[in-house]
């Protein structure tokens, strides 16, 4: 088994076309990139018990979004590990581990959401499967940069595209199989035909003489049901969201499709160049493009490395936090004022479409970076980005005032045009990489960079979810100014005095604020993301100014090969 996956034993035949390798890499990436559809997963997990709506034992959204964060950053650091690993093994036994640790990592995590035990959801997507990200994600990016010399973007865009693309075909197949596996809570009839008790934050309704929890349903909350369903109440734990079984399946799929892909992975002999290509000389080579290789632990000795782990951290935290929550973040900004066309069909295509636009971005900027360099592409990711992010609170607040089907356009239009920077910044970094620190150890080096990622998987999601938490908690305060406390008790039956409690478990939300709301009150929910946003230009203006200064590599870190004597 070791000598099947060997370095030796992929080093392709004299004639080798070329042109097939991209077929395992993309394969691959199509596997990890569906990390990219994780918010798909997102109601499902926080509605095990009570699938229809949230329970007071349900998991949170901020506790599910994390264990997203959690395989981002084992992503970079397995990739900081398989970098020097990936050079002396080869990508075939790098790719067949990375195989096992994501199907393997699925299958940990079914486990979990089936005992409902939240570490072991943690351990097996976001550590095991995180570990796999990074294998599988730096195995076929210095392998393609090495087949294509004389186009290193494409080559890296190449390599890169299908991560993008991954959440493009996992969506729909995640959506699949949840609603598949799903399976309706009991239901018990509408408020007025339940007698309800509140006790400790909690809805009860009594039945053959028993409290059982139950919860409610308002019309405000039909349009997020997983499966649509009537408004009323539901019994608690009489039903099936369909995730954990979703997670067996799905993990199996990858496992094998992933192994098949490493097995197909293939090297170039020593010394190999594309038919009829020339190396440029140094005098007709751009200034930014090193005609120099610098190993991998020197590489971190240049400020070169810290200037790029800069702006890919930052261009990728900017991105990244909105990737965990996309499908809630377009179903709260525009849910309320639009119901009739932001429904979670339509929440569910729009992850579809961020994958697809990442996907794009990813080989288009790679590949146009080839003319333009790397250092103008980044400018206009910068630039352009900032000026993206800083429209979408003014759009929030336009859709609140007045309700408009071009204001969701501009959203959508705008939000896809960053998700092709935010891939094309994936996409340029590792031919960004040969460019400055040539290409003998692209490979080592890119896994170390990676930790940027690891990085921005913390700060996005972290960034999101605590200024969403914060702004959710300051409009339930707001409303509750508007809100008399006898109508507040007949709603929820219990008083005022509750509120923290109802909202911890569950029971109290803003659009269930909004069924008692006087008329005319403007629902707050669409500008929860605003200072979101505009934290995220401010990072894309660090990262701008970070690339604005790069320079060529010293000579005094260049490799020096051994003259003959």
């Amino acid at each position: 088994m070791t000598g099947l996956l060997s370095r030796k034993r992929i080093i392709a035949p004299p004639g080798y076309n070329r042109w097939k390798v991209p077929l395992a890499s993309v394969a691959i990436h199509l596997c990890i990139g569906s990390v990219y559809a994780w918010s798909i997963y997102n109601p499902s997990l926080t509605r095990v018990y009570g699938v229809v709506t949230s329970s007071g034992d349900d998991w949170s959204l901020s506790a599910v979004v994390w264990i997203f964060t959690v395989a981002i950053v084992f992503l970079g650091l397995a990739a900081a590990f398989a970098g020097k690993w990936l050079e002396a093994v080869g990508p075939r036994k790098v790719g067949v581990v990375a195989a096992c640790c994501w199907g393997g990592g699925y299958l940990v995590g079914a486990a979990g959401i089936y005992t409902h035990q939240l570490w072991l959801l943690y351990l097996g997507y976001g550590v095991i499967g995180g570990c796999g990200l990074g294998l599988g994600y730096v195995s076929p990016v210095s392998t393609l940069i090495r087949w294509f010399p004389d186009r290193r973007g494409m080559a890296a865009g190449m390599a890169i595209m299908g991560f993008g693309g991954g959440a493009m075909i996992g969506t729909p197949m995640k959506e699949y199989f949840i609603k598949l596996f799903y399976h309706a809570p009991d239901y018990l009839g509408t408020v007025a035909e339940v007698t309800l008790v509140t006790q400790a934050g909690r809805r009860f309704a009594e039945i053959g003489g028993n409290l059982q929890e139950v919860v409610v349903i308002g019309a405000n909350e039909v349009r997020n049901m997983i499966v649509p369903g009537p408004e009323g109440v539901y019994l608690v734990n009489t039903g099936a969201a369909g995730v954990a079984e979703t997670f067996l399946v799905i993990g199996l799929i990858y496992l094998v499709v992933m192994l098949l892909a490493a097995f197909s992975y293939r090297l170039p002999a020593p010394g190999w160049k594309p038919a009829g290509w020339i190396e440029p000389a140094a005098k007709n080579r751009n200034a930014m493009i090193s005609g120099n290789d610098v190993d991998i632990d020197q590489a971190l000795k240049t400020p070169q490395f810290y200037q790029l782990w800069i702006v890919l951290c930052l261009n990728v935290t900017a991105g990244i936090g909105v990737l965990g929550v996309a499908r809630t973040m377009i179903t709260e900004i525009f849910g309320a004022s639009l119901p009739d066309i932001v429904d979670a069909s339509f929440a569910a295509t729009y992850v579809v479409m961020i994958s697809a636009f990442n996907m794009v971005g990813r080989f288009i900027w790679a590949s146009a970076s080839d003319y333009i360099g790397r250092r103008n592409t980044y400018w206009i990711f910068f630039v352009l980005g900032i000026a993206l992010y800083l429209s979408i609170p003014w759009t929030a607040r336009q859709v609140s005032a007045d309700p408009s089907v071009v204001l969701l356009v501009y959203f959508y239009a705008a939000t896809m045009i960053i998700f092709t920077m935010y891939g094309g910044g994936f996409a340029t970094i590792p031919a960004y990489l040969a460019d400055i620190f040539g290409t003998r150890y692209v490979g080592g080096i890119h896994g170390r960079l990676l930790t940027a990622w690891s990085t921005a998987g913390v700060l996005g999601p972290l960034a999101i979810t605590s200024l969403r938490e914060s702004s959710i908690n300051r409009a339930i305060s707001e409303l509750m100014t508007t809100i008399t406390p006898a109508d507040f008790r007949a709603h929820f039956g219990a008083p005022v005095e509750q509120l923290e409690l109802l909202v911890q478990q569950n029971s109290v939300t803003i659009a269930r604020l909004m069924e008692i709301a006087p008329a005319g009150t403007m629902d707050p929910t669409s500008g929860i993301y605003n200072s979101t946003m505009i934290l995220m230009a401010a990072l894309l203006g660090i990262a701008l100014v970070s690339n604005a200064l790069m320079k060529p590599v010293a000579a005094k870190h260049h490799i020096v090969e051994a003259v003959a004597a």
